[in-house]
Order: C-alpha cells, then sequence, then structure tokens
C-alpha cells in the first residue's frame, strides 16, 4: 500500500463555523465546497480536512447523525509558544492552556464551535530525555511516570516541572492523568504564615490532610482549625477560603476532573497541577 495524502473526514451541525474556524485560526484554505460540504486542505504536512454536516445524504443512514465528537485533530509544529501567543491574540477559544508533559510533549488545546478539538504540539529537544516515538500518542496520550513496562505500579517522584506558584501558596502535582493517575489527583500545597487564598469552591470533593503547621479553612460562614496529623473533608460546590496563621503544609486528594469557581468571575478554571 503507497498512501500518497491523508483526509479526516468530520460530520458537523455547522459546517460554515468550523470552516471559519479552520481557515481563521489555522490557515487551511477551501479547495472544494457544495452545501453542507467542505474540503480543506494547506499547503504543508497537515491532514487534509473535509467536514460534513450531520444529515446529509451522502453518509450511510447509520452515519448520518453522528457527531465529530471523542477524537482530536493533533498537529505538530514549531514554535509553539508563539503560536498560543497568537491564537490568544486573536480571540481563539483556548479551553486547554500550554503545557509540558515529563515526557517532552508541549502542547495546547482549541475547540471550534462544533466541539472539535484541535491540538498543537511541539517536542522538546531531546538531551537524553524521552524519545517521541516512546510517547503514547500526539494527540494527548499519557505515558505513567516511573512505571517500568509491564508493571502494574506506577511510582510518582516529585518535581520541579509540576510546582505551581500563586501569590497564596504553592502546590507541587503528584498524582494526575498526565502522571499516571486514571482517577485521582494528589498535590501538596504550601502556604506561609498570613497567607489567605481566595474564595472559591471546587467541583468535586476535596481531601485535605495537614502534614504541617495549622490550616483555618472557613466554609460558609463556618471555621475549622485543622492542625498536622487531622484530615479535612470538603464537599463538592460550597464556597470556602483557607488560611495559614502559621506556615503550613497539607497534602490534597480530588477526582481528576475537578475545577474551581470563583464569586463574580465566569466560567470555570482547571487546577493544573492536578491535570
Amino acid at each position: 500500500m503507497n498512501v500518497s495524502s491523508s483526509t479526516l473526514s468530520l460530520t458537523v451541525d455547522d459546517v460554515d463555523a468550523s470552516r471559519a474556524f479552520l481557515c481563521g485560526h489555522l490557515g487551511y484554505e477551501v479547495t472544494v465546497a457544495d452545501d453542507g460540504f467542505v474540503s480543506l486542505t494547506r499547503p504543508d504536512a497537515a491532514v487534509d480536512v473535509v467536514l460534513l454536516r450531520r444529515g446529509t445524504e451522502v453518509l450511510p443512514p447509520e452515519q448520518r447523525d453522528r457527531r465529530a465528537t471523542g477524537l482530536i485533530l493533533a498537529l505538530t509544529v514549531s514554535d509553539l509558544a508563539a503560536e498560543e501567543a497568537r491564537l490568544r491574540a486573536a480571540g481563539a477559544p483556548i479551553t486547554m492552556p500550554l503545557r509540558e508533559e515529563p515526557w517532552g510533549e508541549r502542547l495546547f488545546q482549541l475547540t471550534d464551535p462544533n466541539g472539535v478539538v484541535v491540538q498543537l504540539v511541539e517536542w522538546a529537544a531531546a538531551d537524553g530525555g524521552a524519545d517521541p516515538a516512546d510517547a503514547l500518542s500526539t494527540a494527548g496520550g499519557r505515558r505513567p511516570v516511573d512505571a517500568d513496562e509491564g508493571s502494574a505500579v506506577v511510582v510518582i517522584t516529585p518535581s520541579a516541572d509540576h510546582v505551581t506558584v500563586s501569590p497564596n501558596a504553592t502546590m507541587t502535582g503528584l498524582a494526575a492523568p498526565s502522571r499516571g493517575s486514571t482517577e485521582l489527583s494528589t498535590w501538596t500545597v504550601t502556604m506561609e504564615a498570613g497567607a489567605s487564598g481566595p474564595e472559591h469552591s471546587i467541583s468535586r470533593e476535596q481531601v485535605w490532610t495537614v502534614t504541617a503547621g495549622v490550616l483555618e479553612v472557613t466554609c460558609e460562614g463556618r471555621t475549622e482549625k485543622v492542625r498536622a496529623g487531622r484530615t479535612l473533608i470538603l464537599p463538592p460546590g460550597r464556597l470556602r477560603r483557607i488560611h495559614a496563621p502559621e506556615h503550613a503544609e497539607a497534602h490534597v486528594a480530588m477526582l481528576a476532573d475537578g475545577v474551581a469557581s470563583v464569586p463574580g468571575t465566569e466560567g470555570t478554571r482547571e487546577l493544573p497541577w492536578a491535570r
């Protein structure tokens, strides 16, 4: 078999919306168009894309009402940071911010008006690091950290690459979907004396075990003082604020898909240390 080109066919509700997204943000060009159909290409190695309107009779009856969901259109690019900055400045819907995986994959995601996820990828220079060919997939595959091939056990070593520093706390990511976990995320939190986090809520239950110092946790008007060695369970969707009257450290666990909401702001925020 000799493959001369590759085409991804996507069934969507609004062909024009996806066409405008791919042409306006990602440089695709229209080669053929008709009612409910458009064929797109780029002059480089990117896969061609065909967009078909859902319900069109050109599809077999059992496929006509399907939508392009559950897939990622992954494009490997150079100078990923510049692309992210360009798209953000253009107002493109960036739905997963720029991140780097332990095996050397840098990526971020956009989502088009029909829910099609586009992932832009760049591989870090191989300085004794992971070979891109060893990654599970350039479309978001995950390889457990420190896992022996065929082993059921994953050992995670805290790394500076997984540290997020905010004005109020330092979070060090441990287990997460990008680091070998399939369901749970865990991380450590360090807060200096006098630090207070913003009032917020989390969509998932969290379990906080204080390992050093003391934390004062206010949830819906009630404040609990949690000292080292004690564990606090915070229910989902409840407003809370966390204050450290002295230097404190804690270990946190939750289901990996939890997101944060802040009163007075729109939408939700991902927890990057938990992804």
